[in-house]
């Protein structure tokens, strides 16, 4: 099998930063060993002047959206603008989506996270059906799309196919705007397994689940599928209407059943997770399970802020999405969960500790080790095992310029909006050359004609 070599002259390894340190890969993308100190000739080997960190995972998708971020932002005439009118124009705008479509946004949407530093992506899919409902003829040909848009930019992706059923908490009758989405657990098995045959032996692919919430799925169809091996992604407690609408019909906030209720574990994602309690901040945190925070999206929708200190404080893990993709940069989702907790708390420096005064180095190992449980992948490290997705930040770039070792992430997440990142390698493969997208143009143009169609 072929051989890949990569130097890096300056490396975020598991132990610290490393000089020099040599990373060779396997024909399939794997990382099989890793030399700090490599003092040997280059050869054929890839020299990456820059710093390299890990290729960060971004456990919140939901690609089509991105084709919505800067259009849905105008008052409405009511002047009462939140979430839930949001979310009414997401439902006309999720109806003039064609599969290819789809996959021209998702492709343009994943060559961006890539460009950025987000090297996996966890795509939670619901747009399944045709705009009346019916599914397609092959009943997985949008998550096929999805996975088809990955495999082109060359980004990891854990497919989560959506379960989605009701309008409202336990039961209540789907709204027209989610006809899309809506299926049975019959349906729903048809798609997953579609799923698992489009992206089996390929180990950059992987498959979870995501019933959708407690506002789309009754509880019995939530627990039929939380039996299930791999992640599983749900949205909780994003809005404090659902934690009144889950206090009405249960007696219960929505975190609160959800830990009570079933088996939260590892594998389990609570996406948001926005409006918890004291007790359900440190519960959550003793199940091992992550908070998906998708902090640029929850600014942007109103959502509120999510209780990090607290959380951080009882162990809690957590990782980074960018949802409906106002953002599409990890440094922009790190940011802005520390500076919203800076706002509230009126204090600095929030995410840190004595061991670690940095909190560009706390936030960024958060991210990787929750954004990995979150995939159900081998990545977000340099060593061996993993796969070889490497990020090379341009130590010229005005961000980063004289930096170095954890001054240098807090630089590149709190200190201004140009983008350092120049070089990134997902499973091995280049895939962002000097900051671009080495096939930035096609997937732009075909965006771009995408585009120009849905908002005619």
């Amino acid at each position: 099998m072929v051989t890949r070599r990569f130097i890096a002259t300056d490396a975020l390894l598991p132990g610290g930063w490393a000089r020099d340190v040599l990373v060779e890969v396997d024909g399939a993308g794997w990382i099989t060993a890793v030399t700090p100190g490599f003092a040997g000739q280059a050869g054929t080997t890839r020299r990456l002047h820059g710093h390299v960190v890990p290729g960060v995972p971004n456990l919140h998708s939901h690609a089509f959206q991105r084709a919505m971020a800067g259009g849905a932002e105008r008052r409405s005439p009511e002047g009462r603008d939140s979430f839930w009118t949001w979310r009414e124009t997401m439902y006309r705008f999720v109806g003039l989506f064609t599969p290819e479509d789809a996959e021209a946004v998702a492709a343009q949407l994943y060559a961006e996270l890539l460009e950025h530093g987000f090297t996996g992506v966890c795509e939670f899919h619901y747009l399944h059906h045709q705009p009346d409902g019916t599914p397609h003829d092959d009943p997985a040909e949008m998550a096929k799309r999805h996975i088809a848009a990955a495999r082109r930019v060359g980004i990891g992706m854990t497919m989560l196919p959506s379960l989605y059923r009701h309008g409202g908490i336990f039961g209540v009758e789907p709204h027209a705007g989610q006809r899309r989405f809506l299926n049975d657990l019959d349906g729903f098995a048809r798609i997953v397994e579609g799923a698992r045959e489009a992206s089996a032996g390929d180990p950059q692919m992987a498959v979870g689940l995501a019933p959708h919430s407690l506002r789309a799925c009754t509880p019995a169809m939530i627990r039929k599928v939380s039996g299930f091996a791999g992640p599983i992604h749900i949205h909780a407690a994003e809005q404090p209407k659902e934690v009144e609408e889950c206090l009405a019909v249960t007696g219960k906030r929505p975190v609160r059943w959800i830990l009570d209720s079933l088996p939260v574990d590892e594998r389990w994602v609570l996406i948001h997770a926005t409006h918890m309690d004291d007790g359900e901040v440190t519960d959550l945190a003793k199940t091992g399970a992550v908070a998906g925070l998708c902090p640029s999206t929850e600014a942007s929708l109103g959502d509120g802020t999510f209780a990090l200190t607290r959380y951080l404080a009882a162990g809690g893990r957590f990782g980074i999405g960018t949802d409906s993709h106002v953002g599409t940069a990890p440094r922009d989702e790190l940011r802005q969960l520390e500076t919203s907790q800076r706002l509230r708390d009126h204090a600095r420096a929030v995410a840190t500790g004595a061991a670690n005064p940095h909190p560009g180095r706390t936030l960024l190992e958060g991210a990787l080790a929750g954004g990995v449980q979150a995939s159900g992948r081998r990545i977000g490290a340099i060593a061996p095992g993993m796969r070889a997705d490497l990020v090379e930040l341009d130590p010229a770039h005005p961000t980063l310029v004289g930096r170095a070792g954890d001054g240098l992430l807090d630089a590149w997440v709190f200190s201004g909006q140009g983008n350092p990142v120049r070089t990134v390698v997902c499973g091995g493969r280049v895939v962002v050359e000097a900051g671009r997208h080495v096939d930035a143009l096609p997937i732009g143009e075909q965006f771009a004609r995408t585009m120009r169609r849905l908002l005619a």
